[in-house]
């Protein structure tokens, strides 16, 4: 079963406001380097996420994780927070760029099923899906999946069905 693909930003601890970088202009207001906290951050939630548009935080109403963030809390740091131990900070990142990238594959996957495939193409997305999502995911498997050879036959699994897809 795919895990969700909607992110709960409950169940995170705010990785998005942490691990990624941004720079100031149409999206953005200010310059904030990836692995420092935005200071727009009050504990686990925006202190102006009402009006992130009106102060220029665009980009930040747009982002989804696609569930990543609440899947490296969760099921991979058992609900603890950077915020609550330092020490995590580093791994929790590690992990979310990871799982960002399993993520988004299985977004990828997911919709691919909504399309009418070969018989063959059907059952390669299916055993896809199996390979993202085992019965235990691992701090280290998620850390190891960018650029694996997994994430690379996904990539041409996704590119090789272009044939199913008309202009």
């Amino acid at each position: 079963m795919i895990p969700s693909l909607s992110e709960d930003c409950g169940q995170c601890a705010a990785l998005c406001c942490l691990a990624l970088a941004f720079d100031r202009g149409n999206s953005f207001g200010i310059d904030k380097p990836a692995g420092v906290p935005c200071p727009n951050l009050s504990g686990h939630a925006c202190s102006i996420h009402d009006r992130l548009e009106s102060e220029g935080f665009s980009g930040c109403v747009r982002y989804s994780c696609t569930g990543a963030g609440q899947r490296v809390v969760q099921e991979l740091f058992a609900g603890r927070s950077w915020q609550d131990d330092p020490a995590l900070t580093a791994p929790m990142m590690e992990a979310f760029r990871g799982m960002r990238e399993i993520q988004e594959r299985l977004a990828q996957l997911s919709a691919a099923q909504g399309l009418a495939l070969s018989e063959e193409d059907a059952a390669e997305a299916e055993a896809l899906i199996g390979a993202l999502v085992p019965r235990a995911v691992t701090t280290e498997s998620v850390i190891a999946f960018p650029g694996s050879p997994l994430s690379a036959r996904i990539d041409g699994f996704v590119r090789s069905l272009r044939r199913y897809v008309t202009a």
